[in-house]
């Protein structure tokens, strides 16, 4: 045990980053409660009581069943049930599965996007530069969701209408993917220029090394750490982008139901009295954004020194 100890002691000692989280407690709980609402949420079909998407799983006559500690409350039903008498608890993490999904999926998109024109605008410049910094600034005027709308929308009409629920997932991810690429550009430009100048980039220019290797293979690896910084505060950005599409449903279909619909479908009810229905998926949706946010802003200060 003292072996191990010392040996932990080491690792934390020689890792800046974990030796700064071990002394942030609000990036430790934001750090716990990510992970443990991710871990459930893809291991939605282990955990959840009960599968939302199966009609046979659940029945209309237990619609409207209030949470388990109030009057009327169901012990099958610990956060009770919607309008079509589905677990809400089963609904919030398959949910809140299919958001996260979605998200990552489209940071991956924006990330292959936006790193790639950052890093050859950098490089490269002249009227490369130039034409990918100005569309970069032209989306930068719009907001995010009117971006994600209007490629939704053309993607809508362009795509066969029977098709529509089957593409769904992919339309979202690269409506949200090229609404948020810009970030990632600017960075990996402004990253890349920095590093250009210096002296391994120079010699491994002069030794012939093929433009795109030194990219990919020297100045790649020294820019990843802004990177992974606006990789985890977007991830947020994109959840919350697919909750807003799905609200205003243009999102995923209702037969695969994400955060954004339930809340919908939840908005419905408020004033009659099923405040549960909306209050525990949004709920989720907030701690989900707000643990994600927090854990990208201290990942923003251990990365910057100049931050701490």
């Amino acid at each position: 045990m003292a072996s191990l100890a010392r040996r932990w002691r080491d690792f934390t000692l020689n890792n800046e980053i974990v030796y700064l989280w071990l002394r942030a407690p609000a990036a430790q709980i934001a750090t716990l409660v990510a992970t443990v609402l991710i871990a459930a949420t893809l291991a939605a079909p282990l955990v959840a009581p009960t599968d939302p998407f199966d009609l046979a799983t659940f029945s209309i006559l237990d619609s409207f069943v209030p949470p388990v500690w109030t009057d009327g409350g169901d012990p099958r039903f610990i956060l009770g049930t919607d309008d079509q008498g589905r677990d809400l608890l089963s609904s919030i993490l398959y949910g809140a599965r299919l958001s996260i999904l979605v998200g990552a999926a489209a940071i991956a998109f924006a990330v292959v996007i936006g790193v790639s024109l950052g890093m050859i605008a950098g490089y490269f410049g002249g009227w490369l530069d130039t034409v990918i910094m100005r569309v970069a600034d032209v989306q930068l005027s719009l907001p995010a969701i009117m971006t994600a709308l209007l490629i939704d929308g053309v993607a809508r009409g362009i795509l066969p209408a029977a098709r529509h629920d089957d593409l769904m997932f992919y339309v979202l991810v690269g409506a949200i993917g090229l609404s948020l690429w810009v970030n990632f550009a600017r960075t990996a430009r402004a990253s890349t220029l920095v590093e250009r100048g210096k002296e391994y980039v120079q010699a491994a220019e002069i030794l012939g090394v093929g433009r795109f290797r030194i990219l990919l293979t020297h100045i790649l690896p020294n820019i990843r750490g802004p990177i992974m910084v606006i990789m985890t505060v977007d991830l947020a950005v994109a959840i919350l982008l697919e909750a807003t599409l799905s609200f205003l449903g243009v999102g995923v279909p209702a037969s695969q139901p994400s955060l954004g619909t339930l809340i919908r479908i939840g908005n419905d009810y408020i004033f009659s009295g099923e405040w549960w229905v909306v209050a525990f998926p949004a709920l989720t949706l907030i701690v989900l954004i707000i643990s994600v946010n927090v854990v990208g802003d201290f990942l923003r200060d251990a990365l910057n020194p100049k931050l701490r």
